[in-house]
């Protein structure tokens, strides 16, 4: 882990054992309590410092009661040392605010689109929604708006899903840390959700609502770097 330009694997992030800290996706994020704006803010100031001494460049959110934090290494798209050292600077601090991670609920969100147009499109919703196309994706730098993605419709391989009888074209992929998946899951399957695939878990899993609108579960496990 000592090459600050080397993305590391989903294992290396996790043997990293940062306890308030789980990879979502292409990020290593964090949630702290900090109950107050006060705190949040003095939190923040901290943040603020490490980075630009590290020249690194995390997103940061403040709100009254939380603070939350997103790390990824931009130049390769991935994370690295640099993320993970920076991270237990983060938390450190946060300790020293008596500000508490609550890793159990962080989550991401991207929309995806079954489109057999996807470049017509992706430059359709960049304009609507103020984002960029990047990679045939549209993103929004400022995270005000979920990503958007693409894929064909009626596409096969081996974890295709079975044939659905309600009309769907958008789905969620809702990323969560790969250890509170279960916990996840079962919550939805308590509230009337139905599991219709775990053919691709721990990548993922579908789900359908109560009309037979699937959306995606999804975690870093079983993915390449």
């Amino acid at each position: 882990m000592s090459d600050p330009k080397q993305r590391l694997t989903p294992a290396e992030v996790e043997a990293a054992g940062l306890a308030d800290w789980r990879q979502v996706f292409d990020t290593i994020r964090a949630r702290f309590r900090t109950g107050d704006f006060a705190t949040g803010l003095a939190l923040v100031n901290r943040i603020g410092e490490a980075a630009e001494a590290a020249d690194h460049h995390p997103e940061v959110t403040l709100s009254y009661p939380e603070v939350l934090v997103a790390l990824n290494s931009h130049d390769v798209r991935g994370i690295t040392s640099r993320d993970i050292h920076l991270a237990r600077q983060i938390s450190a601090y946060a300790a020293e605010l008596g500000a508490a991670a609550d890793v159990a609920s962080i989550t991401q969100v991207e929309l995806g689109l079954d489109t057999s147009r996807s470049e017509a499109n992706a430059a359709i919703y960049a304009a609507l929604l103020g984002g960029k196309v990047d990679e045939d994706m549209v993103r929004d730098p400022s995270g005000q708006v979920p990503t958007i993605w693409w894929q064909q419709p009626g596409e096969e391989d081996e974890w295709s899903l079975p044939p659905t009888e309600v009309p769907q074209r958008w789905h969620l992929d809702v990323w969560v840390p790969a250890d509170e998946a279960p916990a996840r899951l079962a919550a939805v399957i308590e509230a009337g959700g139905r599991l219709v695939s775990d053919v691709a878990a721990p990548a993922y899993w579908v789900i359908e609502d109560a009309d037979g609108n699937r959306s995606c579960l999804c975690t870093s496990s079983d993915r390449e770097p």
